[in-house]
This record gives structure tokens, C-alpha cells and sequence, in this order.
């Protein structure tokens, strides 16, 4: 399931060992006889989906050429609470300078996939698609946007270079435009990449026949009631797809889909989501 090459796995792992070891792991130096070896086993200390094991994987083998390791689970699999992971066997030096990276990388990723699976559940038979956003941790885009879709979550653009999403402060620059602005950035886009897709960000019912005369291939609806989201789908069913956006919870995320909407953004899977709970616990 993972879309990395090995050498930007190596690399993302690289730099995580570099900043966790430093000059050396003195605790284990100083403690652990060099040709000791062990055997720990990651296991989930609550429900989750996994992601992430690859990296967990990739932090170990880069320690020692001496680790052996056992995969438990997959990415994108339910686990259960006390469920295994995978198991890893080498020095034991090894296992604990690898520990932490490679605990982080599956805590983070796999909260990332739990939480996306929680709201794709929510949304289940509606129709609607759970998207993430941008919203994510610097250098770890690529990496958290995988997790989603271990989550059953669909990714959004990747950056500002592969869809054209025209929001309010693009507007805002062609106020005096006519007809209008989003008419007149639509034009633009459509000339200067004619290969893209075009998304508008809307705020009101007027911006949506704006948007959709333009000919949007997306609309956004931003921050809109329940009655503007009905209104604003059903104006653009089969003339454009729909994503609301603006302040979604789980709570909440139901009765958005319920108004029809293609798609609901939700930035919180990425930029607020909580670590899963797992353990590397070393067998005696």
C-alpha cells in the first residue's frame, strides 16, 4: 500500500535517527553490552488502523544489518487492543536506538488513519467522500496524506501545483473585475492551465451561480448552513462536484453529508489529530 520508494523512506528515516541519536545513544552505550541481543514486540495498546509499519521497518534495518523482522499487521488494517505489530530480533543496542523514530512514525501515522476512519464510518451510506486538506505537518505531507488513505479517506491536492483552488484572497484581488471575479479567475486559470482543475471557494449562493456560469469543475462551500449546503448541492448536481468545508467535527460531519455534498474536507485528520497509544516492549 505504500507509495514510497525505498530511497525517500531511507531518507524520512535518515533524518529521523540523525535527530534522535545525535552523537550516540550514551544510555545504551554505557549499559548494554555490545553483543547482546533481544527481541521486542510493537503492539497496539488501543483500536486503531495502521500506518506506518514500513517506516517502523526501515528505522530498525538502518541500525543494524542483524535485524530481523516479523510483520504482524498491515497498513490500513484494523488492529485490536494487545495486538502485535511486528516483531524485530538483532542487538540489542540496535533495538533501542531505533525505539523511539520508529514509535513515532507509527503513533502519528496510524492516529492520522484511526481518526480518518472514524469519520469515513460517520459518512457511511451517504454517499460523501472524507478529503484532507494541506493542513498538515511541514515535511510530513506526503507521509500524512498516506495515512488518510490507510483510513479510507481520499486525498485532496497535494500542494498548490497539481489543482487550482481559487479562494477569497485571490477574489479579493479582482474585485473590480467583470462580470465578476470568480468569472474572470476562472477565465484565467482555464487559459493559463488548461489541463487542471478548477476549484472555487465560495462563501454564498450568489458565488455558487458565479462559480458554476464560470464553469468550476469543483465548488467549495465554505462555512455554509445545512440549508445553504442543500440548496448549493442540488444547484450543482451534475454540473460540478461539491466539498463543504469550515469547522467539521465528528459530531457534526453526518448531517453535512446528508445535504448531498460530493465531498466534506476535514483539516483536523492532519493538523490536530491525536497519536495512537503503542507500546515496544522488550521480551524477557
Amino acid at each position: 500500500m505504500s507509495s514510497f520508494t525505498p530511497e525517500e523512506t531511507s531518507a524520512l528515516v535518515l533524518a529521523a535517527l540523525v535527530e534522535d541519536l545525535g552523537t550516540g545513544d550514551v544510555t545504551s552505550l554505557a549499559t548494554v553490552p555490545e553483543q547482546t541481543c533481544a527481541c521486542a514486540v510493537m503492539a497496539a495498546r488501543e483500536p486503531l488502523i495502521a500506518s506506518g509499519l514500513f517506516l517502523a521497518e526501515a528505522a530498525f534495518q538502518q541500525l543494524s544489518g542483524s535485524v530481523f523482522i516479523t510483520l504482524l499487521a498491515e497498513d490500513g488494517h484494523r488492529v485490536a487492543a494487545g495486538q502485535p505489530l511486528l516483531k524485530v530480533t538483532g542487538p540489542a543496542r540496535a533495538l533501542l536506538g531505533a525505539e523511539r523514530v520508529a514509535l513515532n512514525f507509527v503513533q502519528r501515522l496510524s492516529g492520522i488513519a484511526t481518526a480518518t476512519a472514524r469519520y469515513v464510518a460517520a459518512v457511511q451510506g451517504t454517499g460523501a467522500q472524507i478529503l484532507d486538506t494541506r493542513k498538515t505537518t511541514p515535511g510530513w505531507r506526503k507521509l500524512e496524506k498516506y495515512a488518510v488513505s490507510c483510513g479510507g479517506g481520499r486525498n485532496h491536492r497535494m500542494g498548490l501545483y497539481d489543482m487550482i483552488l481559487i479562494k477569497d484572497n485571490h477574489l479579493a484581488s479582482l474585485k473590480s473585475a467583470s462580470p465578476n471575479a470568480i468569472a474572470t479567475a476562472v477565465r484565467q486559470a482555464r487559459t493559463t492551465y488548461p489541463t487542471l482543475r478548477i476549484e472555487v471557494e465560495t462563501d454564498t449562493l450568489e458565488q455558487v451561480d458565479q462559480a458554476l456560469a464560470a464553469g468550476a469543475d469543483w465548488i467549495l462551500l465554505d462555512n455554509m448552513s445545512l440549508d445553504q449546503l442543500r440548496v448549493a448541492a442540488e444547484k450543482c448536481r451534475g454540473c460540478a462536484r461539491t466539498e463543504a468545508s469550515g469547522g467539521v467535527t465528528l459530531e457534526t460531519v453526518r448531517s453535512i453529508a446528508e445535504t448531498g455534498v460530493d465531498s466534506i474536507s476535514v483539516g483536523a485528520l492532519t493538523h490536530s489529530v491525536r497519536a495512537v497509544d503503542i507500546g515496544l516492549d522488550f521480551e524477557l
